[in-house]
């Protein structure tokens, strides 16, 4: 009696499967390719998985070089040989599919800039993001869209604008000052020259400032999520056949446990701040006014819907412990391997920042004044922008231009393709040269929108100015008091894990000036 409810169960699971992963996608591709987008044909079950995969495996997957003299900064066809490859068959918008998910790949500039000048509700955060890195994000500002966005971008942005990130300068200053005693310690200790290894100073750095600023007092309490995130995002990027179809985040894989298993200490971890910090404010004898106070009385005051205040609380905390700590912290060690790879460069911000400074640690004043440093930043976030792709998603059927996009379709928009296009950049958009912002974005690029180190529109990062200073200020320390070149161990390995970064780690031979 068993077996016909079993087959029954069996078919119903079947045609489920058929309609979520196969005939839901066609539908969707149908109506792009009847406005001329074509893509790869993909298979049932892993839609263009499966060649994503072969054609990974057949190239490196990592760029690895010891030439210091000649980085290449064209990482595109290694880390993402398949997109290269389908650009170049099908043009600057195709479509490919992952599993149940519908992409839409844009490398298109004025697609870029149709995007990025939307304010529609419609055009959102992807639903991925919130599947694919939920223990690290959650719901927070990152991925969250609708009135629960807009709820949590009016309590956070006003707490980094650049004003309130003026009166975090001297905070930043003397966490940054902690590598000067770290780094000269080394130095007098191995005879004047010293082999460092600047990655784990660069996160100690920014895990210590994102700390402070979010958590004020309570700061010390969160430095041992340092490794927990880093824990969390290498265990999320572990390859998997599985990807894109649903549920697999629920499969009970080794992989899986153990993110569940990190996740759950992050929040026990955040949550007992939290508790506290709720119990000063209780017995009225929390005064705080740190990101994490803002966080907590935003909770109290928006319409959450669903969503629980705890949970609001948490993943606020997350987002912005995830992106203060692990974007800032891989931006300032690409500032340092490109300085130590132009030295001209770096003697350039060196000379500017001592005139400026006197010797001395900067202010908000001298931050402003220095002129060749802002344009090394801005040089290194077009070449290794913290988010390679915008991600969105089509939450109602949407007009960009003249495509209309249909609800369902997530769109990735290809920051790193559109920031070495050499029709919007000039012939040397791979190459390293901050001369092209001598007069800023707009004299820069042909088309300004299509520069997103942070993202453009509505969606921009909330923390741009934070991390801009925040950057400036480890310059200044460092270049100040140090002088560096690529030690013979480095190898120019960029990597694809959520953020762009040194797969090898960055090792420097380091002088005191």
């Amino acid at each position: 009696m068993l077996f016909p409810f079993a087959l029954f169960g069996f078919f119903s699971l079947f045609l489920h499967l058929y309609r979520v992963l196969w005939l839901k996608q066609q539908l969707l591709r149908s109506r792009l390719h009847k406005q001329g987008i074509r893509g790869p044909p993909p298979t049932f079950v892993f839609g263009n998985g499966l060649e994503i995969k072969r054609i990974q495996n057949s190239k490196s997957t990592a760029v690895k070089t010891s030439n210091k003299e000649n980085l290449s900064h064209d990482f595109a066809s290694t880390l993402f040989p398949c997109f290269e490859k389908w650009r170049k068959e099908y043009g600057d918008l195709f479509t490919f599919s992952l599993g149940n998910l519908q992409i839409l790949y844009v490398t298109n500039p004025n697609m870029a800039k149709e995007m990025t000048l939307c304010a529609s509700m419609g055009l959102g955060k992807s639903g991925y993001l919130q599947y694919e890195f939920g223990p690290l994000l959650g719901r927070g500002i990152l991925t969250s869209n609708g009135a629960i966005w807009s709820h949590q971008r009016k309590t956070i942005a006003p707490e980094l604008s650049m004003d309130k990130v003026k009166g975090m300068v001297n905070l930043m200053v003397e966490s940054a000052s902690s590598i000067v005693k770290t780094w000269q310690g080394r130095i007098e200790s191995e005879g004047g020259v010293a082999e460092i290894r600047a990655d784990e100073d660069m996160r100690r750095t920014s895990a210590l400032i994102i700390s402070k600023v979010l958590f004020g007092s309570s700061f010390t309490k969160a430095l041992d999520l340092i490794s927990k995130f880093k824990d969390i995002q290498n265990a999320l990027t572990m390859p998997t056949m599985l990807k894109g179809l649903p549920g697999y985040r629920y499969i009970p894989s080794e992989n899986n446990r153990k993110i569940w298993k990190l996740e759950k200490e992050v929040r026990s971890a955040i949550l007992k701040i939290v508790k506290e910090r709720s119990t000063e404010n209780e017995n009225d004898k929390g005064d705080e006014q740190d990101l994490l106070q803002m966080i907590i009385e935003g909770a109290k005051d928006g319409n959450l819907g669903p969503y629980t205040a705890q949970d609001y609380v948490l993943d606020n905390c997350k987002n912005i412990y995830f992106a203060g700590l692990e974007t800032t912290a891989i931006s300032a060690l690409w500032c340092l391997i490109l300085l130590a790879s132009h030295p001209q460069w770096q003697d350039r911000c060196r000379a500017e920042i001592l005139e400026i400074c006197g010797g001395g640690l900067p202010d908000v004043d001298m931050l402003r004044k220095m002129k060749t440093t802002t344009m090394v930043v801005q040089e290194v976030l077009r070449l290794y922008p913290p988010g390679l792709f915008m991600s969105r998603e089509a939450l109602q059927d949407i007009k960009l231009g003249e495509l209309l996009v249909p609800k369902g379709v997530n769109i990735w928009l290809s920051v790193h393709a559109l920031h070495r296009d050499p029709e919007l950049w000039g012939p040397d958009a791979c190459n390293f040269n901050p001369e092209r912002f001598a007069n800023g974005v707009a004299g820069a690029c042909k088309l300004p929108q299509t520069y997103l180190a942070f993202g453009m529109g509505p969606r921009i990062c909330a923390g741009q100015n934070f991390a801009t200073i925040e950057l400036k200020i480890v310059l200044a320390v460092i270049l100040s008091n140090f002088s560096f070149s690529l030690s013979p161990k480095y190898r120019h390995s960029p990597v694809f894990k959520i953020i762009i970064q040194p797969d090898d780690g960055v090792n420097l031979i380091v002088r005191k000036v």
